[in-house]
């Protein structure tokens, strides 16, 4: 192995240790990782682009724009009340409730937004009822990862492999809804098993907190009904260009001719120009706004797009997939292959420069084999692989970060404890119904 491949694997390990150790800040080791493969060449400055994900970026840094700004009017607090008094104070109810929430708006949005919509209301809920958020942020985390595997446009890989594909919608509904519909239910069970004792509370408690919840004015919570009637709209604006995107130029091309049908929006296009209306329009101090960025979370997936280019630059992650994949002799063997492959290294690197290393090699198996499952296997390892790991999936590092802002640490190694066990059973039974329709 070259002796910049080796340099490359080092910066990798060693940033991910000091990731783990959590004594330094994730986005500090992210970054100081990425100066280092950049500083030697690894990486070259005109390549850097190239593999830091702007899409992803973009579009978090708009829906967070979008969120602290419509955060003022006390819309998050509205919806929150509304939620729990419909929960009747159970906080079993409530992490349930939530968890479907967060799986079914996952499958039609990407789930980075979702968690960015719903965490702060969760946050407010479990403020009010006095409980402990990390089991309800935790289960955020996987629901909107399972969710987002059930369609095409619910996570990155999806769109990926769609597009170079040719996959429809409904496919992806067909062939990974049911599964993620079983993954979820087994989901709540693990999720009341390991957290439901600590969340039991007595009828005295209870009663105190149906009180509480019944002295609370949901419409008082608005503090600015201006703002507030201006957050739906253009909340329900982006939600809507989210449906319609790569469709646009046909919707608009009916009212404006010269517009070109074939043209379609980014994700992150979509966020930045709902960003773009919310402000302009509400009039809000944008210094204030920008104060409450996640800046920590970007510059975390910057500085980590960069230490994984240097795994591509170096072709480690494409000669790795290429061992796993090169010697097999069935589509069985095969499906097995590539899922855990996909689950386990999704847990560790970003799954977008993994899928886009796998799409390709997958293809060449067409020559000697259906590879028409095992697309669905890659989907299924890396939109479920982000389980696992802390880092493992973009909505993780969000709710996170957002956590942290509130006082609230979720550390590395008790995500991992947990994640991996839900990594595990959910990819396990995700490939057997895969394996029972295309391998038997």
């Amino acid at each position: 192995m070259e002796i910049v491949a080796l340099i490359a694997i080092a910066v990798f390990l060693f940033t991910y240790a000091l990731i783990v150790d959590e004594r330094i800040h994730r986005a500090v080791a992210a970054m100081f990782g990425a100066a280092i493969v950049v500083f030697i060449g690894i990486v070259p400055w005109e390549a850097l682009l190239d593999h830091v994900d702007f899409g992803t970026i973009l579009l978090l840094m708009g829906m967070m724009i979008i969120v602290n700004t419509a955060r003022g009017s006390g819309l998050f607090e509205y919806i929150a009340i509304r939620t729990a008094k419909l929960a009747k104070g159970s906080p079993i109810r409530v992490l349930i409730l939530f968890a479907l929430v967060t799986a079914v708006v996952s499958a039609f949005l990407d789930n980075v937004t979702t968690v960015l919509l719903l965490t702060p209301m969760l946050l407010y809920i479990a403020k009010v009822m006095k409980l402990n958020p990390i089991p309800f942020l935790v289960t955020e985390i996987f629901a909107s990862n399972v969710g987002g595997a059930a369609t095409l446009i619910g996570d990155p890989p999806n769109i990926m492999i769609g597009s170079a594909t040719g996959l429809s919608f409904n496919e992806f509904v067909i062939h990974l809804g049911p599964i993620m519909v079983i993954n979820m239910a087994i989901l709540l069970l693990m999720m009341y098993l390991i957290y439901g004792r600590s969340m039991k509370v007595d009828p005295e408690e209870r009663e105190e907190m149906v009180r509480t919840l019944n002295d609370l004015d949901e419409r008082a919570a608005i503090v600015d009904r201006s703002l507030f009637n201006k957050s739906l709209v253009v909340i329900g604006f982006v939600i809507l260009l989210f449906f319609v995107h790569d469709r646009i130029g046909e919707i608009l091309h009916v009212v404006l001719p010269f517009v070109d049908p074939a043209m379609g929006l980014e994700p992150a296009e979509v966020a930045l120009i709902g960003a773009a209306i919310l402000l302009f329009w509400s009039r809000q101090s944008p210094e204030e706004i920008f104060e409450k960025i996640e800046w920590p979370a970007l510059f975390f997936f910057g500085g980590l797009f960069v230490i994984v280019g240097a795994l591509v630059e170096t072709g480690i992650i494409a000669n790795i997939a290429a061992i796993m994949v090169e010697n097999v002799g069935s589509t069985g063997e095969a499906m097995f292959i590539v899922t855990w492959f996909a689950a386990i290294a999704s847990a560790i690197v970003d799954n977008i420069p993994l899928t886009a290393a796998m799409i390709p090699l997958i293809q060449d198996l067409g020559a000697t084999m259906d590879v028409y499952p095992l697309w669905w296997s890659l989907a299924l390892g890396a939109c479920l692989g982000g389980n696992g790991t802390a880092i493992g999936a973009s909505a993780n590092v969000v709710v996170i970060g957002i956590a942290e802002r509130e006082g609230i640490n979720i550390s590395f190694v008790d995500f991992l404890k947990v994640g991996m066990l839900v990594l595990f059973v959910t990819v396990a039974v995700g490939l057997g119904i895969l394996w029972l329709k295309f391998a038997m």
